[in-house]
């Protein structure tokens, strides 16, 4: 995807910085300050006033570009940050948790995701939120994901299931069960929880990553895949049957694999998407290989989203040393699913 063919083609990509007290605002402005002219087209939902104070901070000239909506975006000066303004103002106090700043962090979100449905904007590309500040305002969401899964599934009048993708330059990961106790594993999986997982997976790398027939490898649970159920049951009982359904139905699933010998080079090689079990199964391996790009994809969901694959970072906030890799990385995957999506659409 070359970037003229995405700004000319594709509404921008909406950004939020998630909690401005942390780096959201420090990597936007390092990002804009250096020279990307494969990026889509993007604007920002903040405060303008935090984040020029926060540009001061950490002495990176910038001209924001304020705009009343999307479309004014790509007729941006050159060289300028189109900023949408928030309602709410936030102010600029990196690494110390404001919770008045909850209410614009919030307000990005929503806002962020009503243009992306309404096809004003391509995609939405999140910064990390500090989910301790949101919960004193008031937040009822275990987390940002599922937040995005319920404002999609009140704007449009039915549910969805979001899925973690973590996707690096030499593995993409999916884990099954994400943010759970590892006792509760065993008990979490089912056939049928397996068999949406990779369906979703699959629909959503035909449509969106321009991959026609995904190869997806799953996972065993238990050392060496069970040993034909000499340590453990669960790859007969729960995970065979689900990777017999999805054959059935015409997705290339194979497994169950250990564990230990999935990641290698060679190994990565046959399939495009490893499905893992539980949380740290593929996220180990994901950051391991590539730790400052590696983004988060949520799949799943009617509009497209990624996100930088780090928390808030509050502890280097203001400070210059936070580093937009993983953020540039979010922002090109953002624009190459949209550009993907289009073209599916259009087929």
């Amino acid at each position: 995807m070359s970037a003229p063919e995405s700004r000319g083609r594709l509404p921008p990509v909406a950004v939020t910085l998630g909690e401005p007290s942390g780096v959201g605002p420090d990597i936007v402005l390092a990002m804009h300050a250096g020279q990307h002219p494969d990026l889509p087209a993007f604007f920002v939902l903040a405060d303008p006033r935090m984040l020029a104070d926060r540009a001061t901070r950490l002495a990176i000239p910038v001209s924001l570009h304020l705009i009343a909506s999307p479309q004014e975006a790509a007729s941006a000066p050159s060289g300028t940050l189109a900023v949408l303004p928030l309602v709410n103002r936030q102010g600029e106090t990196p690494g110390r948790i404001d919770p008045d700043n909850a209410a614009g962090t919030v307000e990005a979100i929503d806002r962020a995701t009503a243009l992306v449905l309404a096809g004003e904007a391509s995609a939405l590309v999140t910064g990390p939120i500090d989910k301790k500040a949101l919960y004193d305002f008031g937040f009822q969401h275990p987390g940002h994901t599922e937040y995005l899964a319920d404002l999609c599934a009140r704007r449009l009048g039915r549910p969805f299931t979001p899925v973690m993708l973590l996707t690096g330059p030499e593995l993409s990961c999916v884990p099954v069960t994400i943010h759970i106790p590892i006792a509760e594993v065993p008990r979490q999986l089912t056939v049928g929880l397996i068999e949406t997982t990779c369906r979703i997976v699959a629909d959503d790398y035909r449509a969106r990553l321009g991959i026609a027939s995904p190869r997806l490898a799953v996972s065993g649970l238990n050392p060496h895949a069970g040993e034909k159920g000499a340590i453990g049951s669960e790859e007969e009982t729960v995970i065979r049957p689900a990777i017999e359904r999805l054959r059935t139905a015409g997705i290339d699933a194979f497994g169950p694999l250990p564990g230990d010998t999935m990641f290698h080079a060679e190994a990565r090689r046959g399939y495009d998407v490893a499905i893992c079990m539980y949380h740290d199964q593929a996220l180990i391996p994901a950051k391991t290989l590539a730790f400052d790009q590696t983004v988060n994809a949520t799949l799943g969901l009617p509009i497209i989203r990624t996100s930088p694959d780090h928390g808030t970072a509050a502890d280097i906030a203001g400070t210059g040393r936070a580093r937009p890799d993983s953020f540039l990385a979010a922002l090109r995957l953002a624009g190459r699913m949209a550009t993907s999506a289009s073209h599916a659409a259009g087929a």
